[in-house]
């Protein structure tokens, strides 16, 4: 990755970054930890509890979670395992703000994944961890929370966000 500066604003719908599969990461080098940098930064300036590098714009398989006091950056993750139970919960995304709506993911998911200091590391995670780490790779893979919904609370909610967004450039 060309030496160039790595935004630390959100990418919001609409962004093509968003609809594409991030590229694994092949070197940990000091590029990958200047964008854990700013994923860290724009997500704790969100208050947010997960952020995917494709939400600053940058194609990278790379996750950042801070959950309930545990944070954990996570480079090339994959989800491992998952249950077979599930729960509906409300969800809403830092790349499509102001709207939320319920998605059922599955309770439990393990993942695998490199640390910055290339430790390779797995992750349980129960109830909103396990949330997390699904909601997160799926941006790793192109999906945002809206693909889980009906196409009738898709356009609903789309709708609804692009109402929001032609209030707020009045």
């Amino acid at each position: 990755m060309a030496d160039k500066e790595i935004s630390t604003e959100i990418v919001t719908y609409g962004n093509p970054v968003l609809r594409r599969r991030a590229e694994p990461v092949t070197v940990i080098d000091s590029s990958i930890k200047r964008i854990t940098e700013a994923m860290v930064e724009a997500m704790l300036r969100a208050n947010g509890i997960g952020l995917a590098a494709p939400q600053i714009g940058v194609g990278k398989r790379i996750i950042a979670l801070d959950i309930d006091g545990e944070f954990h950056i996570l480079i090339n993750p994959e989800i491992i395992e998952l249950s077979t139970d599930e729960e509906e919960a409300t969800e809403g995304c830092l790349s499509v703000p102001g709207v939320d709506a319920p998605v059922t993911r599955r309770t439990h998911a393990v993942v695998r994944g490199v640390t910055l200091d290339e430790k390779e590391i797995e992750l349980v995670g129960e109830g909103l961890m396990a949330r997390a780490i699904q909601h997160e790779i799926d941006h790793l893979n192109g999906v945002l929370f809206i693909d889980h919904l009906t196409p009738a609370k898709r356009r609903f909610l789309l709708k609804e966000y692009a109402r929001m967004q032609r209030e707020k450039d009045q």
